[in-house]
């Protein structure tokens, strides 16, 4: 492996950290992201982590496993931020979530499905100090505490887990232009763009790529390994002269979050309200299985539909047990324009081992046409 510090688009070349330059036939930028560091005072200090990788996480587990840490301030609220603070928990360190906005899991979920997660998450003692700023980070070489608000919380660790930026600086550098979300702009078949025109040979994938929403039509960030994995099978093919391109996207999402299941496609009420658009929503709790059989687990789903076409635009998710296959499954939904109407009366297999005869999608989706 070797760092590529220059692209010349002009001469179909790279510059490598050695100073050789490298032709190539086709190039495909796939930088990846890199951690928000908030401006925050102190946060060089020792003891003060971000997670990206293997590496970090590695890092993190060797502090975590310190006997001299007994607290923890997590700054940041969404799904590893969690999944760190629950780690911590299970470790016996006294932890504390904190961000400046009022809401967790906030691109996922709508306030009152995210509510559930938090009260989950307080249960196994984690404190939340949400909707106020971490003001600073306080130590003399190591950190000792994390100012949020006017409260000092004691803090013998820190991770910010404040979100993911595109990393895009080697394209900005060689004139490929990026989109309005910070990603890499590209066409339909990720070709990247320079002035006025895409680049046959040059194509971008990943973290670092702008993509369009499925619903909302505007641009966005995508930044999960299935998107990935996509935008690479779509480039593939066209460098092996296979048309394809990569259509809109509807990030279907989903995550374990201390045993609890969470999971999420389309947009949620906030997104919907940004964009002007009205939506009815739908919601319903049941068992996974029949009463009178054992092992059944709770599963509370969330629909949210367009208020004049009645289409599914998206879905909300958590429970004890398989959530993934049910997200994928109202992702198909969507992408095919099903209604409410359509979903109430959709046929489901049934036996008393693993489903009910009277599926939470059908309950959720009667109880928007309700409203």
């Amino acid at each position: 492996l070797t760092e590529v510090t220059e692209i010349n688009l002009e001469s179909n070349s790279v510059k490598i950290q050695t100073g050789e330059e490298l032709e190539y036939d086709y190039l495909v930028k796939a930088s990846g992201s890199r951690p928000f560091i908030p401006s925050i005072p102190g946060v060089e200090l020792e003891g003060v982590y971000t997670v990206k990788d293997m590496e970090d996480g590695e890092k993190i587990e060797v502090a975590m496993n310190d006997p001299g840490v007994k607290n923890a301030v997590v700054i940041g609220a969404g799904t590893i931020a969690l999944q760190v603070a629950v780690a911590f928990s299970k470790n016996n360190i006294k932890t504390t979530v904190t961000k400046p906005r009022p809401l967790i899991l906030r691109s996922m979920l709508d306030p009152d499905i995210a509510s559930k997660v938090q009260k989950k998450l307080e249960e196994l003692e984690i404190r939340f100090i949400l909707g106020k700023e971490t003001v600073a980070i306080k130590g003399d070489g190591h950190v000792k505490s994390v100012l949020i608000g006017d409260a000092e919380v004691p803090a013998d660790m820190v991770v910010a887990c404040a979100g993911m930026r595109p990393n895009v600086d080697l394209a900005k550098e060689a004139g490929i232009e990026i989109g309005e979300s910070g990603g890499i702009a590209t066409d339909p078949f990720l070709h990247v763009k320079k002035g006025r025109g895409y680049i046959d040979n040059v194509y971008a994938a990943g973290d670092c790529v702008e993509v369009i929403d499925a619903i909302t039509h505007r641009p966005r960030l995508s930044m999960l390994a299935s998107t990935c994995v996509t935008q690479a099978k779509v480039i593939s093919d066209n460098i092996f002269g296979d048309n394809s391109s990569f259509d809109p996207v509807l990030s279907p999402t989903v995550a374990n979050i201390a045993g609890l299941q969470v999971g999420s496609v389309g947009i949620n009420s906030e997104t919907a309200k940004r964009y002007g658009m009205k939506v009815i929503t739908g919601k319903k709790e049941k068992p996974t299985k029949p009463r009178y059989y054992p092992g059944r687990k709770s599963m509370l789903m969330k629909l949210l539909f367009d208020a004049y076409s009645e289409r599914l635009i998206g879905a909300q998710i958590i429970s004890e047990d398989q959530v993934a296959d049910r997200i994928d499954e109202l992702s198909i939904a969507i992408r095919s324009g099903m209604r409410a109407r359509e979903l109430r009366l959709m046929e489901k297999s049934f036996d008393p081992s693993l489903a009910l005869h009277r599926d939470v999608m059908a309950d959720a989706a009667e109880d928007a046409l309700n409203v």
